[in-house]
């Protein structure tokens, strides 16, 4: 396994961003993938957009007394140097166990990411410093805020290797969407099918919701029976 993160194709992202979180578990569940959305991770506002990018993995666990201080702030195995480590476009993905009181970042480092480039911070924690993060634009979707820091919970002690999040194995390299929905995860090795198959169900799904507003019946069209499909390639044709 790679710790490097791969570059992720300007189509691809281009393409991810028009394609809602929830196409994309009903797609991953056809494949047979059920424990793709990372729970407690919602946005931390209303309006962020849908954002794309391969996942940079961070993890923490349980404080220890001794390790979990401020002075291990300044470690070289710390959350700062895991930050200056992460690559233009990546998606910060923090295992933070679904602890919810104690925030793994705050402003400053929310900051920080977002002058490196850093799409989004996903996490089944909470973040700190509410106000400032805001202020910031940086993307983040999060199981909701605390005041206290980190190591009031928590000990930092990897980044880019497999964790947890919401429930979710996440490797380093797999394709992360977040959007109103929240956090879905992609495996790396299914992305160009994954990413083919869910711009067909988009496709498939804005011509039954075209045939709902006019009037059409569920039953047969939702999902589609042989005639509705037939009637849907022939859409196809005339486009």
């Amino acid at each position: 396994m790679t710790t490097e993160t791969l570059p992720l194709d300007a189509d691809l992202i281009r393409t991810l961003s028009n394609v809602t979180t929830a196409t994309l578990t009903t797609v991953l569940l056809k494949k047979g993938l059920r424990h793709v959305w990372l729970k407690g991770t919602m946005p931390i506002k209303s309006d962020q957009p849908r954002r794309v990018g391969r996942a940079f993995t961070l993890r923490f666990v349980p404080a220890r007394e001794d390790l979990a201080t401020p002075e291990s702030w300044s470690s070289p195995i710390s959350t700062r140097a895991a930050i200056e480590a992460m690559p233009a476009g990546c998606i910060a993905v923090v295992d933070a166990m679904g602890v919810t009181d104690a925030g793994i970042f705050g402003d400053i480092l929310c900051t920080r990411m977002s002058k490196r480039g850093v799409a989004a911070l996903v996490t089944d924690g909470v973040v700190r410093d509410l106000v400032g993060v805001l202020a910031s634009g940086f993307p983040v979707w999060c199981a909701g805020t605390a005041a206290p820091p980190s190591v009031a919970a928590l000990t930092f002690v990897s980044w880019q290797e497999p964790i947890a999040c919401g429930g979710v194995a996440v490797f380093p390299n797999d394709v992360i969407v977040v959007d109103s929905d929240g956090a879905v995860l992609i495996p790396a090795a299914l992305l160009e099918e994954v990413v083919a198959l869910s711009v067909e169900q988009e496709r498939l799904e804005s011509w039954i919701m075209n045939e709902v507003e006019n009037g059409a019946a569920l039953p047969g069209l939702y999902p589609p029976n042989a005639a509705a499909k037939a009637r849907y390639e022939a859409s196809k044709v005339k486009a």
